[in-house]
C-alpha cells in the first residue's frame, strides 16, 4: 500500500500549517472594498439594463473581490483582469466548438485556461470560471465582446477611478 493512502499521511496533511489566520482588515478598508464592489457591479448592471446587452458575467463578482479588496496584488492588475477574462472565455468557446458540450470537454477547457493564464502571465483567478460559464450557457463568439471584454473593461475602469480616489496607493501598479 502506498504511503498516500494511509490515514496518518492524510491526518498530517489535513492538520494544516502552523500559521495563524490572517488578521481582519480594518473597518474602513472593508467599507471601501464593499462600496467599490457595489459601484462596479451596479455599473455593469445599469449598462446591461440600459443597452439590452449582456454586460454581466458571474465571475465579475469575484473579480470585484480582487479589484477592491486586494488591488495591489498581481491578480488585480488591469492586464490580468482583462487578459485573463478574455483568454479564459476564448478557450472555453474554442473547446466548446471543437469538442461539444461534454463534461470532459468542460474540464479540459478549464484546465487549458488555467495553464494558459499562467503561461502568458495573466492569472486572474475569477476568470478561471469563465470556461464553465461558457459550457453552461453555450453562447456564440460574440460572448468575447459582450459580456467578457466590455464588462472586464468597465470593472477595471471603475477600479481605476475608485481606487485612486479612495486610497493613498496608486492603482494600477502596472499595465
Amino acid at each position: 500500500m502506498s504511503r498516500v493512502w494511509t490515514p496518518a499521511f492524510w491526518a498530517e496533511r489535513l492538520r494544516g500549517g502552523h500559521l495563524a489566520v490572517p488578521p481582519r482588515a480594518p473597518l474602513p478598508a472593508l467599507v471601501k472594498a464593499g462600496v467599490g464592489g457595489v459601484l462596479a457591479i451596479a455599473a455593469v448592471g445599469l449598462l446591461a439594463a440600459a443597452s439590452g446587452q449582456p454586460w454581466v458575467l458571474g465571475s465579475f463578482g469575484a473579480s470585484c473581490v480582487m479589484l477592491f479588496g486586494f488591488p495591489d496584488l498581481p491578480f488585480s492588475q488591469p492586464r490580468n483582469v482583462v487578459g485573463g477574462h478574455l483568454l479564459c472565455s476564448a478557450i472555453g468557446l474554442l473547446v466548446l466548438q471543437l469538442c461539444g458540450p461534454h463534461w470532459w470537454a468542460m474540464g479540459l477547457a478549464a484546465g487549458l485556461a488555467i495553464a494558459a493564464m499562467l503561461a502568458l502571465r495573466l492569472p486572474h483567478p475569477p476568470a478561471g470560471s469563465n470556461p464553465v460559464i461558457v459550457f453552461l450557457s453555450q453562447p456564440g463568439w460574440g460572448f468575447l465582446l459582450w459580456p467578457t471584454l466590455a464588462g472586464a473593461l468597465l470593472l477595471v475602469g471603475v477600479a481605476i477611478v475608485y481606487n485612486n480616489l479612495s486610497r493613498d496607493n496608486a492603482y494600477p501598479r502596472y499595465w
